[in-house]
């Protein structure tokens, strides 16, 4: 390679045995190859400025954007074309209705957001019978930074709702949870993050067509695409009500579930075939977004305003999304970005894609008063803490790869840094072949090449064989973009 490396040579310090539950004893020899060197992973360091924003999620503005979305008495997509609903009712009342939230807290800052609607009509198909106008609602909050503004995270719901008859116009659909909880936690993103300035763009969404196909979701992610958005991460909010049926007793408030893809559904077949031959299935970028969004939970455990006894615990679910499910953020997925789904631990499917009623006793039904406020706050909270992280964290690791000229025991791995901020600094991690998240890390000896374009070697007395590497950024305020996963190059 034409650009000049850094060559790090780091000596082995054993760590300490590692202990894995349920396997075998591992010998001496197999643990000094796993845990050779560096730390142990720790969070970092809170940023005073995400926390004070934390601490502005509120419920009881959660309870008012949803008590709001459900008042549209339907959100189905197909009202936009029904000539007669009530006033006030339906979804064009509905996206109006987000428009104006956007803009009334870009009045709020400074007209800081650019508020857009992406208006289509989708042509008839399954769940849509006749042409039928479709619109998003999305304000962009347009980063502080010329050279780092490129850089986009975006965080959306749906604002679209359903009952039993997925093509019914007319009756109540009021979608309390499925999808007025995810719109609930983008608006609130918006509002919290408002006042802040970071170097990268933020962009909070609500779109439509969810329950007619993910038709929504589509149309603005190949837009992001043809638009040339360098768009980093998308953090998909479906049903994340922490549903609050009486006598349920298997819901865990403290928990919300993190969906990512393995093999990324935009990869070639010949992609697909060096990724299982590498053993990279759980290494998409997907998936390192949700290992983010882990590391950024530990690092804000008080999420919200009521210290660590509303601690929410993201749980990573490597699978694409539920059984006989699916979710807006596959359709970032399909373009090739980052893309993962929120969603609360255990789901009432009385309370999904159900006709208001009660049968022997049994409410069905999309209510409000199935809804934890409090728990989508935490929601909330969580992505708002992911969004500026990601925000704020210096451009990943270019270009990463391991070196696999020679048959040896080490494992040389090298990354370029172009277009990092000044000051970005660089840590490898690891973890063993199973583990689900980075378990060891160093930053030992690595500092800014001269050359802006500079590259970056280093070598490793670690077997590459057995374990998962990774590459990632920081900054001195402790900010960590996602792990790049090197690739081999000989």
């Amino acid at each position: 390679m034409k650009a000049r490396f850094r060559q790090l040579t780091i000596a082995v310090t054993v760590a300490a045995t590692l202990s894995v539950p349920g396997a075998y004893a591992l010998s001496d020899d197999t643990t000094r190859d796993l845990v050779a060197i560096g730390s142990p992973i720790h969070p970092a360091p809170a940023d005073p400025a995400i926390a004070h924003a934390l601490q502005q999620v509120s419920a009881q503005q959660i309870q008012h954007t949803i008590e709001t979305l459900v008042a549209f008495h339907t959100r189905s997509t197909l009202s936009s074309m029904t000539k007669d609903l009530p006033a006030g009712q339906g979804a064009s009342a509905a996206a109006d209705w987000i428009e104006s939230e956007f803009k009334r807290y870009s009045d709020a800052c400074g007209g800081c957001f650019e508020v857009r609607r992406d208006t289509f009509t989708e042509s008839p198909q399954s769940r849509i019978p006749q042409p039928t106008t479709i619109t998003n609602i999305y304000a962009i909050l347009r980063g502080s930074d010329p050279a780092q503004a490129k850089r986009m995270v975006l965080v959306t719901g749906h604002y679209d709702s359903r009952n039993s008859d997925t093509l019914d116009t007319q009756a109540d659909a009021p979608g309390a949870n499925d999808d007025a909880s995810g719109v609930a936690v983008s608006l609130e993103c918006a509002r919290v993050l408002s006042k802040l300035k970071f170097p990268a763009t933020l962009v909070f969404v609500a779109v439509a067509g969810e329950e007619q196909g993910l038709n929504g979701s589509r149309h603005l992610a190949k837009l992001a695409k043809s638009e040339g958005w360098d768009l980093e991460a998308v953090l998909n909010n479906d049903i994340v009500g922490g549903n609050t049926t009486p006598g349920e007793t298997l819901q865990n408030k403290s928990l919300v579930r993190v969906f990512s893809e393995g093999i990324p559904a935009s990869a070639t077949p010949e992609q697909a075939h060096l990724i299982q031959s590498l053993g990279y299935e759980s290494d998409s970028p997907s998936r390192e977004l949700a290992r983010s969004i882990m590391n950024v939970s530990e690092t804000y455990p008080g999420i919200g305003n009521a210290g660590k006894s509303n601690y929410l615990h993201p749980v990573l679910i490597f699978r694409r999304d539920r059984f006989l499910r699916g979710g807006d953020h596959t359709s970032f997925n399909g373009e090739g970005f980052a893309a993962v789904r929120f969603t609360e631990w255990r789901e009432d499917f009385n309370h999904q894609h159900q006709n208001v009623r009660t049968e022997n006793g049994v409410e069905y039904g999309d209510l409000l008063k199935f809804v934890d406020f409090q728990y989508v706050a935490r929601v909330a909270a969580l992505n708002a803490a992911t969004l500026a992280t990601l925000a704020d964290a210096p451009t990943a690791p270019e270009n990463a790869h391991i070196v696999t000229k020679n048959l040896d025991n080490n494992t040389t791995l090298e990354w370029t840094a172009a277009n990092a901020p000044s000051g970005t600094k660089y840590e490898i991690v690891w973890r063993e072949i199973t583990a689900p998240d980075w378990q060891f890390s160093t930053d030992k000896g690595i500092t800014q090449p001269a050359a802006p374009d500079g590259a970056y070697s280093v070598t490793l007395p670690i077997s590459k064989d057995n374990v998962i590497f990774g590459v990632r950024s920081t900054d001195a305020q402790g900010h960590r973009s996602p792990a790049e996963v090197p690739m081999p190059e000989r």
